[in-house]
């Protein structure tokens, strides 16, 4: 017999969940974070001692699977191959079920997730900018880089133009997305070729006029957010000078130990200061495109060119305070740039029917179990990643929040709320029922081989007829989802 919950939802007992059939689980989000929460389910000790089985569905707004690692990494970066080459084998082991195209809220609704599955997780990550509230942040020319990353990596829903006609651009933060987009916006486009940028993405690098990208942090080079291997990559560039200045090179008390007791903080700030002693923008035959590395700028308004258009970007120096943090001088300075990209960082966004924390861009949660309005966990329902913990941390932190969150889902399970009808066939039903143009794993196999195909068989123009391309991503939605479900 079955027990009900305060929320009326019938609530499970050993018998009913463990004994006689698998547990039933939603992830909703198939970025890392959703994939490792599945992973670590799997691969937890009660199902590997048969004490209970799992039947876990992936669920993803995209008809292509990888979140972020498809849609918010540089494509140039060299670690998103083995990140997803690591995610494909998780998921073409067959026993995790991928459903793409599937959007919580709009297809969807908590109520659905209820009706079919005894616990839902929500690992929906955090895709928009940070805001950064100074006058003139609005201004045509001011971008979120955030958009940026994703009209550069074939996102289906951003439109297909990007409006690069700006000289010298300012980019606002000091992390790693911050070098991406200066990254991006500054290198040669026939370099980046070789990876799977789409065609409008490339032809509109190629047309863009920029000569100089500003890159400005609130505090010293000892303070940075970025890793070595993203600063390493900016001097694997052709055809483009690092500039970097003495003044911004500050250090106090709380530098120093930083430098000397973390090595990666002593590897970025010997890469930087060497850089600065081989004074790269002075050599003799200067390339045609540099970018500044700004330190101790804090941004006070984006300035107006008189029609509405960014025309500059005043900044107040900043001085180290001896604990690593920055405080103001009074002393302003102003840079001419028709462009400026705010790289301050992402930001979660709200879900239907569950609580958020708009300060922190987070679903409330304690641990991974998402609380009510009065502070109290909602039974069965868990999150993971970005909008478990905020948008910080790199993979190791995406897989300690899911092995966390996994835990606690684990020590629940007898007491979840048992989902009414558990027919692994009866969401499909309601998704066809509904008219929803899903995608599988399958369906995500034959759009990898048609992207892989794209590669092969591009020949670029004369002077690149050497390129050789892996693969070209599709970028149109109507077009994955046609490959995919074809």
């Amino acid at each position: 017999m079955s027990r009900t919950s305060s929320e009326g939802l019938p609530v499970s007992n050993h018998s009913e969940t463990a004994a006689n059939r698998p547990l039933r689980v939603a992830i909703v989000g198939a970025g890392p974070a959703g994939v490792y929460a599945a992973d670590i389910l799997t691969k937890s000790s009660g199902v590997k001692d048969g004490d209970f089985q799992v039947s876990i569905d992936l669920f993803e707004a995209y008809p292509a699977p990888y979140g972020l690692i498809r849609y918010g990494v540089a494509p140039d970066h060299p670690r998103i191959k083995g990140i997803v080459n690591a995610l494909h084998k998780v998921l073409d082991r067959g026993d995790i079920r991928f459903l793409g195209n599937v959007t919580y809220g709009r297809d969807l609704t908590l109520h659905d997730f209820r009706a079919f599955y005894d616990a839902v997780i929500f690992s929906t990550g955090a895709i928009k900018d940070a805001d950064l509230d100074i006058p003139g942040i609005n201004l045509r020319g001011s971008f979120g880089g955030a958009d940026f990353v994703s009209w550069y990596d074939g996102h289906p829903d951003v439109p297909r133009e990007w409006p690069l006609e700006a000289r010298e651009i300012a980019v606002i933060g000091n992390g790693n997305v911050a070098l991406d987009v200066a990254r991006m916006l500054v290198k040669h486009p026939e370099e980046l070729l070789t990876t799977e940028i789409p065609d409008n993405v490339y032809q509109g690098l190629k047309a863009s006029p920029v000569t100089d990208v500003h890159v400005f942090g609130r505090r010293g080079p000892a303070q940075v957010k970025f890793t070595p291997l993203e600063l390493r990559e900016l001097s694997h560039m052709d055809d483009v000078d690092i500039v970097l200045y003495p003044e911004d090179f500050e250090f106090d008390e709380a530098s120093d130990e930083a430098i000397r007791s973390n090595n990666q903080v002593k590897t970025m700030v010997n890469t930087l200061t060497n850089w600065l002693v081989e004074e790269h923008a002075e050599s003799e035959n200067p390339s045609s495109r540099r970018l500044h590395l700004h330190f101790l700028h804090s941004p006070v308004e984006v300035l107006d060119d008189g029609t509405g258009k960014v025309g500059g970007i005043k900044f107040e120096r900043m001085q180290l305070d001896g604990t690593g943090n920055a405080k103001g001088t009074g002393e302003y300075v102003e840079y001419p740039v028709q462009a400026v990209y705010r790289a301050v960082g992402y930001h979660g966004s709200a879900l239907d029917e569950l609580e958020y924390d708009a300060k922190r861009g987070v679903i409330p949660n304690q641990g991974g179990r998402v609380l009510d309005a009065a502070g109290n966990p909602v039974p069965g329902i868990y999150t993971t990643g970005w909008i478990k913990r905020g948008p910080v941390g790199l993979i190791g932190h995406t897989k300690g929040d899911a092995l966390e969150t996994i835990g606690f889902l684990l020590e629940d399970r007898l007491n979840l709320p048992a989902a009414q009808n558990p027919d692994p066939q009866a969401i499909i039903d309601l998704l066809e029922e509904r008219g929803i143009e899903y995608t599988t794993w399958e369906g995500w196999n034959k759009l990898d081989a048609h992207e892989a195909g794209l590669g092969a068989a591009w020949t670029g123009p004369e002077g690149l007829d050497h390129v050789v391309r892996e693969r070209i991503k599709v970028v149109p939605r109507e077009d994955m989802i046609r490959i995919s479900r074809d």
